[in-house]
């Protein structure tokens, strides 16, 4: 038990101090990758933008001309995203870890449907900027259960320091239908250092339900490194002092290509679970509206 949690509290500083290591410098030259209305993908450096087109160049084509109205969607490639095999995509699946939330964003227009272990689905949707909503269920019914447990999810995102760290501040609140027990959920808040390649997050929450609400907060600590161009290693790790439970922690790794997200993970408590060596975690997340 005291090796785990040693081995967790080193994973996490190593992986604070990866973070923190200095930015790549501000490029001079700006990249795009733009996707056309009818699916063409070009990549290039801005050559000129007007209100009515733009001109980028490719290295395989040459200077290219786009029409505004042709252009679904344009995107700005950092410098650090640059590689020699190519860019590495945005991170489709940036704002939650296996279920903990990042204090990232969702961009206003954006979202993402997610599915775990078969049976909890989750979708959040970018209101504005700075504010989504999400909405959650286990569909019982299906089974013949005539009560079906619900949640809703609001949570308000701002970026502070530069856009390196984020705060957040949300909550889960949640109930069955079909019963007359109430409601209950978490009152959480957040803070994110890095970018969504590569950060580290710290939580704390406070259950409530009764019309009370704990005293004792959930620690949550997780991270994500990117290790490749569709790769993550993913953390998520929890916490309850004072109440004789050691934790929660989780390590995974995150298959991302451009257009959904997968998670393979094992859980494990902290205290001694004899040869258990963890629970597996399988999460699925779709994006919709980039």
């Amino acid at each position: 038990m005291n090796l785990l949690k040693i081995i967790s509290a080193l994973s996490l500083v190593c992986l604070a101090l990866f973070i923190l290591l200095p930015s790549a410098l501000a490029q001079e030259t700006k990249t795009y990758r733009i996707v056309t209305v009818d699916g063409n993908i070009f990549i290039g450096e801005l050559i000129s933008k007007t209100e009515e087109q733009v001109t980028i160049r490719t290295e395989s084509a040459g200077d290219i001309t786009i029409s505004r109205e042709n252009i679904r969607q344009m995107t700005l490639i950092e410098n650090d995203r640059k590689r020699d095999e190519g860019y590495w995509l945005e991170n489709p699946h940036g704002t939650r870890y296996l279920f903990a939330p990042s204090a990232f964003a969702i961009k206003k227009g954006q979202g993402y449907y997610q599915n775990t272990w078969i049976l909890f689905n989750n979708i959040n949707y970018g209101v504005t900027d700075n504010f989504s909503i999400g909405a959650g269920t286990v569909p019982l019914f299906l089974f013949g259960v005539s009560s079906t447990p619900f949640w809703i999810m609001p949570k308000l995102s701002i970026p502070v320091a530069g856009d390196m760290l984020h705060l957040s501040a949300g909550a889960l609140v949640g109930g069955v239908i079909g019963e007359d027990g109430g409601s209950g959920g978490l009152l959480y808040g957040t803070g994110t250092l890095g970018n969504t390649d590569k950060n580290i997050t710290l939580g704390l929450g406070y259950a409530y339900g009764g019309g009370e609400i704990s005293s004792t907060p959930v620690v949550n600590i997780s991270g994500m490194v990117r290790t490749g161009r569709t790769i993550y290693l993913v953390s998520e790790n929890y916490f309850v002092p004072n109440t004789g439970f050691d934790g929660l922690a989780s390590f995974g790794i995150r298959w991302a290509p451009e257009n959904f997200a997968v998670d393979f993970a094992l859980l494990r408590p902290l205290e001694d679970t004899g040869s258990l060596i963890g629970i597996p975690w399988l999460g699925l997340a779709i994006p919709f509206g980039r």
